[in-house]
């Protein structure tokens, strides 16, 4: 048994509407479209769904459609000039869009010894760069399943729901986390699982659900409400010291939401 002075503790945060203040695959759609990857009606659709989705929620169920139909947008598009689109972009677009509050708790527990982890259903290709540009330790991520370098359609690993602390328990196992001493962060009642995975979850810019659960269970609440730029703050964070494994995959994200967006406009149509 090992002892618990060995024992790392660990920040595991959500991305969109935790660490920056909307989808960032959406906020990307419009470099996607410049490069003629995504058409004019797919990135309105992809604009239509996310206010559709943060005005309403999605249930599991809804979830999963909007993967599975977002994974086949995909199929047949070339890793390398997404890896290079994305990085190309991501400063500029993704940078002005970071919480400064996020900021400031990744360099707390960075200061404090605790590695920090993003964990987002974004895909990799979007989080690896990401993650750099925070210089935070670890992410966990979607991945994609590629063969002969473009994508199929089909994902590896879908990090969503239950399939959070999954992969958050396997990294504890890894690097000899403690979670019942870590802290998790996140806005989504989707994130439930990932937030009883550790011993101390905190909601940020809950919805609803989430925010009744959060009281009900005396969560620490928080709000965030200052994006800026990270140029203008990133002397104020520390290097890590844990080396993460970079991978560049697919940029599922982007048409995620426009993949919404067109099944909300069919069951519109029907409607």
């Amino acid at each position: 048994m090992r002892s618990q002075w060995l024992l790392v503790e660990a920040a595991f945060f959500d991305l969109d509407k935790t660490i920056i203040a909307k989808s960032g695959p959406l906020a990307l759609g419009r470099s996607f479209f410049r490069e003629g990857m995504i058409s004019h009606s797919l990135l309105a659709k992809a604009v239509y769904a996310q206010l559709m989705f943060q005005l309403m929620g999605a249930d599991e169920a809804k979830m999963e459609r909007m993967r599975t139909e977002a994974a086949k947008l995909t199929e047949g598009w070339e890793v390398d000039k997404i890896k290079k689109v994305v990085n190309e972009v991501l400063e500029e677009v993704i940078s002005p869009l970071i919480y400064a509050e996020a900021l400031e708790l990744i360099h707390d527990h960075h200061a404090a010894g605790r590695l920090v982890c993003i964990v987002s259903s974004s895909p990799e290709e979007i989080i690896e760069p990401l993650a750099r540009l925070l210089r935070v330790d670890r992410f966990i991520a979607s991945r994609p399943q590629i063969v002969d370098g473009r994508y199929t359609g089909e994902l590896d690993f879908y990090a969503y729901g239950p399939n959070k602390p999954t992969a958050i328990k396997e990294l504890a196992a890894e690097l000899d986390i403690d979670l019942d001493n870590s802290f998790a962060y996140t806005d989504s009642i989707t994130d439930l699982p990932m937030l009883d995975t550790v011993g101390n979850p905190v909601v940020v810019n809950p919805c609803k659900e989430l925010r009744r659960i959060a009281s009900e269970r005396e969560w620490r609440t928080e709000t965030f409400r200052n994006p800026v730029t990270l140029r203008s703050r990133l002397p104020e964070l520390r290097r890590p010291d844990v080396t993460w494994e970079a991978s560049a995959r697919v940029a599922l994200g982007v048409v995620g939401m426009a993949a919404l967006g067109y099944w909300l406009a069919k069951r519109t149509t029907r409607a």
